[in-house]
This record gives structure tokens, C-alpha cells and sequence, in this order.
């Protein structure tokens, strides 16, 4: 089976040393990947998925807000990955988004943003590690349980932002120990999920690396639909 294309967002800062490791889960999964962003072409009709990536901290006033603590802000990139992001949802293509990925789901479908999670939650919680030092649960029925399981799960955490109201048709996922929102994804197909942390330095982790097999599996599906249908590529869900 031809490998399915997945688009990777990253930061024009450290998109560099990122995409590698995104790009590595990808071909472990069975996908192949592509690195877009500022000033790259970026064609949703040539791939069949798309991973919007970490990085820098998204601007309120993308959510109707105004910036209340110091961040380190890419307004060229908020616009390019929000209307990546909403073409995407669209035209039903499976999406993942990886911490500030995820943030801009939410965004995207008009949630909004905690621009300082950790003053809300407690300073005494805060972790910043690539390493599996945070301990998320995940809810039950939902499509990332399905996924990795319910077991509670061990994951890293770099994050300053997180998830505050949920957007349309987004439920909670996972959260951590301290309420805080670790994981959202929209309720109804096609597959959009959105995790606060970074699975792709957990690549030797099973269930980290099956939110990837999972990616490649839709974006699979989406291409065999596309195929059948070409006109369904650029229609809206119902």
C-alpha cells in the first residue's frame, strides 16, 4: 500500500531539529511526511493529512482576547496554521495537533486559550521536560481511549498555553492530575485530536507512537475516499 502524505506545521524557529523527529514516528507509522510552513508551499490537495506542530505561543488575538503575559509570538505562522487548520476541518481531513498544534484546533473552531495554564493550576504542577514526567488520564468513550487505552498515561509536558473553552464539536480527552486539558478531539468523524504534549519524543513509547497509526490509518482512508469521490475532497462535513 502506497504510504499516505502528511503535512507537518513547524516553527521557522525550531522546525528544524522538530520535523526529523515527527517525520521518523510518521515512516514508523506508515506515512511519509512533508514539512510545511511560513514562506513553503503548502497544497492541501497534494497531501492526505496534516500534524500541525509545536513551537511558539499563540496570540489572543486570534480568540478575541488581548495579551496579558509575556510570549514568544509568530503572528505569521498563527494565520497560516489557522486557516491551514480550518480548510482542513473542512474538507474532512484528518488532522493531529501537538501542544500548541492542538491549542489551534481548539481555535480554529472557535475555543479559546489559558495564556498562562500554569498560574491557574498551580505553580507547584509544573513540569517543562521532554521526558514522561506528567501523568494524564484518559476519558473513557472517546476516540483517543480507543487508541491508547485508559490506562493512565506518562507524558512530557513544554507547554505555557493550554486548551480554555473547548471550540465546536470538541470534547475533553485526557486531562492531568490537576484538571488541566491534555487532550481534545472533535466528537464526530473525520479524526481531529489534539494532544498537549509531544509524542514525538516518545517514540519508544507504544502508545505514543499509535497516535501516529492512528493519523496514517484516516489519512489512508481519506485518500481511498478522495479517489473514489474527488469532489468530496472539497466538501464540507456534515
Amino acid at each position: 500500500m502506497t504510504r499516505p502524505t502528511i503535512a507537518v506545521t513547524t516553527s521557522t524557529r525550531s522546525g528544524w531539529r522538530i520535523f526529523p523527529l515527527v517525520a521518523l514516528n510518521l515512516w514508523l507509522a506508515g506515512a511519509r511526511a512533508v514539512r510545511w510552513g511560513v514562506g513553503r508551499p503548502a497544497d492541501l490537495d497534494a497531501v492526505d493529512g496534516l500534524i500541525i506542530g509545536g513551537g511558539d505561543d499563540i496570540s489572543p488575538e486570534l480568540y478575541g482576547m488581548t495579551l496579558r503575559v509575556a510570549a514568544q509570538l509568530d503572528p505569521d505562522r498563527d494565520r497560516f496554521e489557522r486557516k491551514l487548520a480550518e480548510a482542513a476541518l473542512a474538507r474532512g481531513m484528518p488532522v493531529l495537533g501537538i501542544c500548541r498544534g492542538a491549542q489551534m484546533l481548539n481555535v480554529a473552531l472557535g475555543g479559546t486559550l489559558d495564556q498562562d495554564a500554569w498560574a491557574t493550576f498551580g505553580m507547584e504542577r509544573k513540569v517543562k521536560t521532554i521526558l514522561p514526567r506528567r501523568s494524564v488520564a484518559v476519558a473513557p468513550d472517546t476516540w483517543l481511549a480507543g487508541i491508547t487505552g485508559t490506562a493512565p498515561m506518562r507524558v512530557n509536558a513544554l507547554h505555557s498555553q493550554a486548551v480554555d473553552r473547548l471550540g465546536a464539536d470538541l470534547r475533553v480527552a485526557a486531562r492531568d492530575e490537576g484538571g488541566m486539558i491534555q487532550a481534545i478531539e472533535r466528537q464526530s468523524a473525520p479524526f481531529a485530536l489534539g494532544v498537549q504534549w509531544h509524542p514525538e519524543h516518545l517514540f519508544y513509547a507504544r502508545r505514543q507512537r499509535a497516535l501516529f497509526r492512528a493519523l496514517a490509518q484516516a489519512a489512508c482512508l481519506h485518500s481511498e475516499g478522495r479517489k473514489a469521490d474527488p469532489d468530496k475532497a472539497l466538501a464540507r462535513p456534515a
